[in-house]
């Protein structure tokens, strides 16, 4: 199986922790040169230090600028005008009863969740096209089509990601490049640590406190936990590598078998 990565370039946005930061090292680790992209160069350095630390001989790069902006994504874009391989990964969530979202929220969760990835696959995707050969993987989520009550916003972008990944990988059919997205279930990033911490609950370490949260709140998971940032890298890795040529205008569950669906 064909899974070398060599030669070629990647950006993943929000690649300074969590999911971004695994498929990051996932990406090295298959050979591919790295674009670390977060808001600020004190975090981006700081991250690409770490996989410089996990990762030896890889090469790395900054990639700087907030995507859910026009102005952090047009920055990224001059410091950074070609790549292979595009995740659009970068992504914020907040629960938040439906009643209480203002018309300020709803925008800003459109603007980094589906604009973010809309604004790159943009600028990026001719180049791709005119080369014959290219990824764009979008991270979206099983609540994209189970939209969760405690945070109604965020499981319409991730909605919103679905149908412009479909979209546009039925616009560059043909083409050599593929696009795809990857539908992780509840994953133990900093963020959702922070969540469950947040939760209290009394006594108990974070992988109890994320099984409990599962049995409450995903009652349909298969896994019964949640699975861990590099579940999910391995397989949008995959999807970049050579070996998943014929894998494109798909969604891809790595939920645990949270969505009860057979397809």
């Amino acid at each position: 199986m064909d899974i070398d990565l060599k030669g070629r370039s990647a950006l993943v946005t929000g690649s300074t922790g969590g999911i971004g930061y695994a498929v990051a090292r996932e990406l090295a680790r298959l050979g591919a040169y790295v674009a670390v992209n977060g808001r600020t160069g004190e975090r981006v350095e700081a991250a690409i230090a770490r996989l410089r630390g996990e990762v030896p001989g890889a090469e790395f790069i900054a990639g700087i600028g907030d995507v859910g902006t026009e102005e952090g994504a047009g920055e990224l874009l001059a410091a950074l005008p070609r790549v292979d391989i595009l995740i659009n990964n970068a992504g914020i969530f907040e629960p938040k009863p439906f009643f209480e979202i203002a018309d300020v929220e709803w925008r800003r969760f459109f603007e980094m969740n589906v604009m973010s990835g809309i604004r790159l696959a943009r600028a990026y995707g001719p180049g791709m096209v005119e080369r014959g050969w290219g990824r764009i993987v979008f991270i979206a989520s099983e609540s994209g089509v189970n939209i969760p009550l405690e945070m109604v916003h965020y499981g319409v972008t991730k909605t919103a990601q679905l149908a412009v990944s479909r979209g546009l990988a039925e616009t560059v059919g043909g083409s050599g490049v593929t696009v795809s997205s990857v539908l992780p279930g509840p994953t133990m990033t900093e963020g959702v640590a922070d969540f469950l911490e947040s939760m209290g609950g009394g006594e108990g370490d974070l992988e109890a406190k994320g099984r409990a949260f599962i049995a409450e709140n995903r009652p349909t998971s298969l896994l019964k936990r949640l699975a861990q940032p590099e579940e999910v890298a391995n397989m949008v890795a995959y999807l970049c590598t050579p070996a998943a040529s014929a894998t494109t205008g798909a969604a891809l569950r790595v939920d645990g078998g949270v969505l009860r669906g057979i397809t």
